[in-house]
């Protein structure tokens, strides 16, 4: 099959039905759109997010400071419902002039101090809490190389690979093809690593594993994209084994709910404010699904 050819015109116009599903959370200019003051918690990290890949990346970091005894990363986790445009807010943007989730105050500093950027987030509360990040100048080097090995490769995947695969108006084969090797050679470079290291970084479980499953051991875990088979994914079966070790760990388990609006009721926690909200918000769902599936 060949693609239809298009000529691009000699000015780019923005057609703002032309983008498949989540066509509505993009467009060419920057800035707010609307006036909205942002709520505040009582913790003093503030996070305003989703439960996409890169939202993921930080619940489950705050988590896992959390189940190791860091009581200062308690956190107040607000939903920003991207397809209603909570992110194109007055109050997000002051926080994120990028008007991507996820975005952080962390109002123990006076004046507070802004985070933007999941990587950059992932990095500021490893430092902050000397947890999670090596603490020796190789082991932190490789762990960082990791880090931002994933910033730069997860818009290949989610951008490129999962766009044209899943969400484009139409499918054409040049850019699924193209951005199909692409991520193959991403799994493969991921399953070299992995052989013969327990970890992405080594021994050790890291922000580099955090910043990575999300998006990776979704993938081959058939989370994100209905792709595993299309993939070849149980090829990869280094970043299988890493991926299902991580899922069982309970602040992994935890993290994937926050600010979650879709799945299963008992997969969903859509704002996060005290740790009980896990077994108290849960159960709520679960009761309302039950009485639905009664009536």
């Amino acid at each position: 099959m060949t693609d239809a050819i298009y000529t691009p015109p000699r000015v780019w116009k923005w057609d703002a039905e032309n983008g498949g599903k989540f066509a509505n959370i993009n467009r060419p200019s920057a800035g707010p759109t609307h006036e909205k003051t942002l709520p505040v918690g009582k913790h003093p990290l503030q996070l305003y997010s989703l439960a996409t890949p890169n939202g993921i990346k930080v619940t489950i970091l705050l988590e896992e400071l959390l189940a190791a005894g860091h009581q200062g990363a308690e956190y107040d986790a607000h939903l920003i419902r991207i397809t209603e445009g909570d992110q194109f807010s007055s109050g997000f943007v002051s926080i994120n002039p990028n008007s991507k989730i996820p975005a952080m105050l962390d109002n123990s500093s006076n004046p507070p101090i802004r985070i933007f950027e999941s990587g950059s987030i992932l990095l500021y509360l490893a430092e902050k809490f000397g947890a999670f990040i090596p603490q020796d100048v190789a082991g932190r080097t490789e762990c960082l190389s990791w880090l931002f090995w994933q910033m730069g490769a997860a818009p290949l995947l989610g951008g490129g690979f999962g766009h044209f695969y899943a969400y484009a108006p139409e499918k054409y084969e040049y850019p699924i093809n193209r951005y199909t090797m692409e991520v193959k050679r991403q799994l493969d470079v991921l399953d070299r690593q992995l052989a013969d290291r327990q970890y992405i970084a080594g021994d050790e479980y890291s922000i580099a594993d955090m910043a990575i499953w999300p998006w990776y051991g979704a993938l081959v875990m058939n989370q994100v994209y209905e792709a595993a088979e299309f993939l070849q994914a149980d090829t990869y079966k280094n970043v299988l084994r890493w991926a299902e070790a991580i899922s069982q760990r309970p602040a992994v388990k935890r993290g994937r709910m926050v600010n979650r609006t879709w799945g299963e009721p008992e997969e969903q926690l859509a704002e996060r404010h005290d740790a009980s909200d896990f077994d108290t918000r849960t159960q709520d769902k679960l009761d309302a699904a039950n009485a639905d599936d009664a009536s």
